[in-house]
């Protein structure tokens, strides 16, 4: 009995540092559910029996950050609204993720219905959040009585990831070339990994005894996963460390990766030559996009390889070329399976 309770524990313990491990790679939640603030900008709008508030929750954000907007419609008892669709008139902004809060009556019997949604900018500047249109009508004769209501445009400043210090950034030199040291033996990690394997594998033939629950995959679009991964490069903040080249190097790898995903092109492992000349055989991208693609690879290879500093501009429309070029070309149609990866690196 003792000896069945010491390899129950051996199991539990393999068990939390798997957990632990997960759970260390999993990332914030951006979910418009748990946010629950106020707004920098509140227009309400009325209109015979319907009133409608636009609020929004900060008027100037960073090309790193989301904006929190609400649309909330208050109906008089009779009559119908409509929600706007929102995807159909945004042109500078992405839809991260969005709520239906539910339908409420308020102290006067009307029917309150509230949406909320987190966008994304696109590239930085000066852009606005488009005018939407409710319609609403007599739920009594719904054929003669359609009435709409359209709300006023509302303006977003966008600033660049450089931030303020843009003018002060410092290049460092590439340092001279050292040798690289011989690895030491690591012997002992082999064995504790080979003795960690067969325990897991123990663990394993015990629990497939089990009732196992149906695997689900999970599959996500090129384009998201290109845009967590520039997410997460912002926030890593390269440039204002100094850290050029590794900044073109993350962002060259998550463009190649973002095309062979995308396309099917073995882009990751080519040379730059070898890609732009299977880019021009395949027919896929126009001339117009295969020359920013190509612009844009010697430019990275200058900055990794032949110790050339970019301005600063440059490397904002680096930035602006790369998020341009993944939202004229994403589809919805084209998805990766990212069930083993999504908690780590997608």
């Amino acid at each position: 009995m003792k000896s069945g309770n010491r390899i129950n524990k051996i199991y539990i313990v393999l068990l939390i540092c798997a957990l632990t491990l997960g759970l260390a790679g999993c990332r914030e939640d951006t979910s418009v559910k748990s946010t629950d603030k106020k707004f920098e900008i509140d227009k309400d709008y009325q209109r015979g029996p319907l009133t409608v508030h636009v609020r929004v929750d900060k008027s100037t954000v960073t090309i790193a950050e989301t904006i929190l907007l609400e649309l909330q419609a208050g109906i008089e008892p009779g009559f119908e609204v409509k929600m706007p669709q929102i995807a159909e008139v945004l042109t500078n902004f992405g839809i991260v993720d969005w709520d239906n809060l539910g339908d409420k009556l308020d102290e006067n019997n009307n029917v309150v219905s509230t949406y909320r949604y987190r966008l994304e900018p696109f590239l930085s500047g000066s852009f606005q959040i488009p005018a939407f249109t409710f319609e609403f009508i007599d739920a009594n004769s719904p054929e003669e009585n359609k009435h709409e209501l359209t709300t006023e445009p509302i303006d977003i400043e966008v600033t660049s990831l450089l931030g303020e210090d843009r003018e002060n950034l410092q290049i460092a030199d590439i340092e001279g070339v050292v040798e690289i040291p011989k690895e030491p033996s690591y012997w002992w990690a082999w064995l504790l990994g080979v003795t960690v394997i067969v325990a897991v594998i123990s663990l394993w033939l015990r629990l497939r005894r089990k009732k196992v629950q149906e695997l689900i995959r999970i599959f996500k679009p090129a384009h998201e996963i290109a845009y967590n991964r520039l997410r997460a490069l912002v926030k890593q903040d390269l440039v204002k460390a100094g850290k050029i080249k590794e900044f073109y190097e993350c962002i060259s790898d998550i463009l190649r990766h973002y095309i062979e995903h995308r396309f099917d092109l073995r882009a990751p492992e080519r040379t730059t030559e070898e890609f732009l000349t299977e880019l021009s055989s395949a027919g896929i991208l126009s001339l117009s996009d295969q020359q920013k693609l190509e612009e844009f690879l010697t430019h990275c290879d200058l900055v990794k390889f032949a110790k050339h500093n970019p301005e600063t501009e440059q490397i904002q429309k680096t930035f602006d070329l790369v998020k341009d070029f993944i939202e004229t070309t994403k589809s919805e149609e084209k998805k990766i399976d990212v069930t083993e990866t999504d908690a780590v690196s997608v």
